[in-house]
């Protein structure tokens, strides 16, 4: 699959709202080697564990107007379970965010309290 090649996920995901595949490339020191693609589609699931925390917000909103744009609307964002941090910070974006009409903790075939479930709002 072709796609095009970006320096972080962040980029990766911003160029994700024009582009239905994206590849990004990791820095060979997070990655433990070579830099390697990291195919990255638009389909509703986001793994923030590529994220810098830093770059987390950007990387949800730029999903969800990626994924509204091509009519998806169930989202599963992973945060991870941990201590709950990011967790936390993905729920403050998504109760802020006007296209967002409800998000809970994910079931246990969905990745338990390690994923948030999103459902976004109809468009106008």
């Amino acid at each position: 699959m072709g796609g095009i090649r970006a320096t972080n996920g962040v980029e990766a995901v911003r160029r994700a709202c024009q582009n239905v595949h994206m590849t990004s490339e990791r820095q060979g020191a997070e990655a433990g080697g070579p830099e390697e693609p990291v195919e990255l589609p638009v389909d509703g699931v986001l793994d923030l564990h590529m994220f810098r925390p830093a770059e987390v917000r950007e990387a949800v909103l730029c999903h969800i107007e990626a994924c509204r744009t091509r009519g998806i609307r169930d989202l599963r964002l992973i945060h991870g379970k941990g201590i709950g941090t990011l967790r936390e910070q993905v729920h403050a974006l998504l109760r802020r965010h006007p296209a967002v009409a409800s998000f809970r903790i994910a079931g246990e075939d969905a990745g338990g309290w390690g994923a948030t479930l999103v459902r976004l709002a109809e468009r106008a």
